[in-house]
């Protein structure tokens, strides 16, 4: 089972770009972020047409996530309510979270957000987020399910994640609350696959528009695939595919790949 995610930086605008990629890489399940569309406009018909099932939960010109399968998936729910109905509803009005499974694994697929500048209401917001993100999770996992939490994650959780002109500790994306946050999650039982089988630098998913950053590859590893125990023995590869980088117009993150057994 080949399972993708990638941040697509609204999906109208690089339809074209993904559904080539999708027919050249028919992929089991294809999780999408910043999908900046309600789902009423969503454009359905070209993944319906490659034999994909969709599930969607989006706003207008912001965030967003999509499910795109080849199966059907079961128990969809979109958000951390439907999972912690004790939460206020403020939580889900950034759509930012749905999750499906599909042969008996979880797929969590997570737009996380970026936290604008430390120090700030929005990294405050964000620090939040991931420890919601940390309790929904935990209630996830009393399940005894396989579970792969995949998507934007907006940090760099190692230096090796970053290029070397970036001061880390004061960055937004790469500070230690929140590489904190993260590890907390992880230490839930959950292990990267990229660095499963990569183990140095060099590798990323996200360049920044400008500076020419993609061309001098100034880039950040910051989305990710983290699988429980059993799923990480299962993970066969795990890639980081530049191509789509490299086209007219495209999103400015790329896609990850991990593959099962």
């Amino acid at each position: 089972m080949k399972i993708v995610t990638w941040n697509v930086n609204s999906i109208r605008t690089r339809l074209e770009q993904v559904i080539y990629w999708l027919r050249e890489n028919p992929v089991d399940v294809l999780c999408l972020q910043e999908t900046k569309v309600i789902d009423a406009d969503f454009p359905r018909s070209p993944f319906v047409e490659l034999g994909y099932h969709l599930y969607i939960s989006g706003q207008k010109a912001y965030n967003g996530v999509a499910l795109i399968s080849r199966q059907p998936l079961k128990d969809v729910s979109a958000g951390f309510t439907a999972i912690l109905p004790h939460l206020e509803p403020e939580w889900d009005e950034q759509k930012r979270v749905i999750t499906g499974v599909i042969d008996d694994i979880r797929i969590v697929n997570l737009y996380v957000p970026n936290g604008s500048a430390i120090g700030s209401e929005k990294y405050e917001f964000k620090l939040r987020w991931l420890t919601v993100l940390r309790e929904y999770l935990q209630f996830l996992l009393k399940s005894k399910s396989a579970i792969c939490i995949c998507g934007d994650f907006n940090i760099a959780l190692e230096s090796i994640d970053i290029h070397d002109k970036v001061n880390a500790d004061n960055h937004i994306m790469s500070s230690p609350a929140e590489r904190q946050a993260l590890r907390d999650i992880l230490e839930l039982g959950f292990a990267d696959a990229f660095r499963k089988f990569t183990t140095e630098g060099g590798h990323y998913s996200w360049w920044d528009y400008r500076t020419a950053a993609f061309r001098r590859n100034l880039g950040w590893r910051i989305d990710h695939h983290y699988l429980t125990p059993v799923l990480y023995e299962r993970a066969k590869s795990c890639i980081i595919d530049v191509n789509p980088r490299t086209l007219p117009q495209p999103s400015d993150h790329t896609p990850v790949i991990v593959e099962l057994e």
